[in-house]
């Protein structure tokens, strides 16, 4: 038997203490940032509050298909995802390209079986597994690695 999302008190953790090179390209930005990612049909759960790990929502706030921008403590955002077979992701929500924190706003689809969010101001496509732009191999976005818990 499986549960509705709604019918669950599951909460979507981000991984914040690994250390990863920087993204390149265009406004990318300075090393350190959190980078992999683990869905939540492979993750790993975990207590709340554990280190390195933040609670950012609940899960059935994560729609498929749809974003939603998380405050991080450092005052970056990240952009999660839930996909339609229900793997969540996370990236961060600034687009390389403009510098404006948009990607949670962007459209979501799979381009040749790999999972992308679009920017909704000049629609570069960006990975949500390595954050790498499907548009420009030159650009990323950082990735997060993500968890129910």
């Amino acid at each position: 038997m499986t549960l509705a999302p709604e019918t669950t008190d599951l909460r979507v953790q981000l991984r914040l203490d690994e250390q990863s090179e920087a993204p390149e390209g265009p406004g990318a930005r300075p090393a350190g940032r959190p980078e992999g990612r683990r869905g939540a049909s492979g993750g790993q759960r975990g207590q709340e509050g554990e280190a390195g790990w933040l609670t950012v929502c609940e899960l059935h706030r994560l729609a498929p298909g749809r974003g939603v921008a998380a405050l991080l403590p450092d005052g970056r955002q990240a952009a999660l995802f839930r996909g339609r077979d229900g793997e969540l992701y996370a990236v961060d929500n600034r687009d390389p390209f403009t510098g404006a924190a948009v990607l949670s706003r962007g459209l979501t689809g799979t381009h040749r079986g790999r999972p992308f969010v679009a920017s909704p101001l000049l629609k570069q496509r960006f990975d949500l597994r390595t954050g790498e732009c499907l548009d420009d191999a030159s650009v990323r976005v950082a990735t997060y690695e993500v968890r129910t818990a």
